[in-house]
Parts: C-alpha cells; sequence; structure tokens
C-alpha cells in the first residue's frame, strides 16, 4: 500500500475524520440524486472513540474503524489513521484499507472501505 501521508502532518486527527465523514457523504450523494435519502444519510453518522479505534457509525451500523495509534492487529502493524473495514460490531477486520492522512482518498465507498484486490 502506498502511505502518501506524514503522521506529524498539519492536519489533526478529528479534522482528517472530519475529512473522511465529509468525502463518504459526498461518495453518497454521486451514488443517488434523492435529496430525502441524502438528507437521512449525512444526519445519520456518529462517531465512538474508544481505547485503541474510533468507529464510524452510519445508520446504526458500524461504516469502518480508525487506528488512533499506532500498533498491531493479529500480528499486522498498523499507524495512527488507518482505516479498516469492520469484522462486527466491536472490532476492526485484518488489513488496513487506507489512512486518512492520505493524499489518495479513493479507498472506500459510502458503503464502507474497499475490499482488498
Amino acid at each position: 500500500m502506498n502511505k502518501n501521508y506524514d503522521s506529524n502532518s498539519a492536519i489533526d486527527f478529528a479534522d482528517a475524520i472530519s475529512n473522511l465523514i465529509s468525502n463518504i457523504k459526498k461518495d453518497y450523494a454521486n451514488w443517488t440524486t434523492w435529496q430525502e435519502g441524502i438528507d437521512r444519510f449525512n444526519s445519520s453518522f456518529d462517531v465512538k472513540t474508544g481505547k485503541k479505534y474510533t468507529k464510524i457509525i452510519s445508520n446504526g451500523s458500524v461504516w469502518g474503524f480508525i487506528a488512533n495509534g499506532d500498533g498491531a492487529l493479529k500480528g499486522i502493524p498498523y499507524k495512527k489513521g488507518d482505516v479498516f473495514k469492520p469484522a462486527g460490531w466491536a472490532a476492526p477486520a485484518k488489513w488496513q484499507r487506507g489512512n486518512i492522512f492520505d493524499s489518495n482518498q479513493n479507498y472506500f465507498r459510502w458503503t464502507g472501505p474497499d475490499y482488498l484486490i
């Protein structure tokens, strides 16, 4: 995976999460023209910060997890800001799909982080 970010970048963690959510909303708006649905989707987000991960919730489902700091998941190292698909309500799936600090923000859709190819 190409990491085009600096962990000491000017953007802070909360701003990067806000940017991610904004981009998720834009992706949904590009997918549909139904304004009532767009408004509902846009108001459905919740962010829960845990010890290791920040959980992004959309419409009552987990959209994905973001690493709060450097660490390892099932022996695989990750960096602060790495984004994971959910394995379930409480835990991320193995392998990061992108990073919120990365200049390349095409690793997700409104439905969640992309699958690995």
